[in-house]
């Protein structure tokens, strides 16, 4: 499904530290160094003149739970065009390093709250990512029998709401198929530049953007990283 993304609109990213990606507090001028700043980046390349406007809340360490209790002020409020929302690894990570697991039943009852209160307060298209991990550290393998479950639920709460899915474990997958999984996901989880460059090309992709424009998967090394500072100020709300 195309994303729509009319002029003078607001596209607001929301999620965990992938999405975060080192954006500064306060400063609603920074879209951190990730996936956000590259989508944002490009789109005002190709639209200078449409008064584009881009806003990333991504919060390192948040869960699907955490979300739900800032979801008034950090989404609803804003009135963005487009949200899109990439969550799920941090439901599955504490599983494993502070054994405070999330079941994947209440996982969709948390998403399905988020995604339905987008529809009933706001006029926003939904996009939602699909959570990816590449076994990098030892032990990492056994968090897909966590994970799996999550990204399928996710998958049909997409489709539910009616939100373009952009599937992103077989992309990863392809990737780690040219090289080491740690040149896209450095820690199995977090990208690398050249895996914020596929997950922004992905994006890009449901944009129409001329396929010229969209990175590659074949040769991290050959990859250009480029990135944005692309914004909304609060007097946009």
């Amino acid at each position: 499904m195309a994303i729509s993304f009319p002029s003078q609109s607001l596209w607001l990213f929301q999620g965990d530290s992938i999405t975060d990606a080192g954006r500064h507090r306060g400063d609603d001028r920074c879209l951190g160094q990730g996936y956000a700043a590259r989508v944002a980046d490009r789109m005002r390349q190709l639209r200078p003149d449409a008064g584009l406007r881009f806003l990333n809340r991504g919060c390192s360490g948040h869960r699907a739970c955490d979300l739900v209790a800032r979801w008034s002020q950090d989404c609803l409020d804003w009135q963005p065009a487009v949200v899109s929302l990439l969550i799920g690894i941090n439901d599955t990570w504490r599983r494993y390093d502070r054994q405070d697991p999330t079941a994947v039943e209440h996982f969709a009852a948390q998403v399905d709250h988020l995604l339905g209160q987008v529809r009933r307060h706001t006029s926003a298209q939904l996009v939602v990512l699909e959570p990816f991990l590449l076994p990098v550290r030892e032990g990492q393998s056994s968090w897909r029998e966590d994970l799996d479950p999550k990204r399928a639920a996710l998958q049909a709460l997409a489709a539910h709401h009616g939100a373009t899915w952009i599937p992103l474990q077989p992309v990863m997958d392809q990737a780690a198929a040219h090289g080491h999984a740690a040149d896209w996901l450095h820690d199995g989880v977090h990208p690398t530049p050249f895996g914020h460059d596929l997950i922004a090309s992905e994006i890009l992709l449901r944009l129409n953007v001329p396929p010229s424009a969209v990175c590659t998967n074949e040769s991290p090394r050959s990859t250009i990283v480029h990135t944005g500072n692309l914004v909304a100020s609060p007097a946009m709300r």
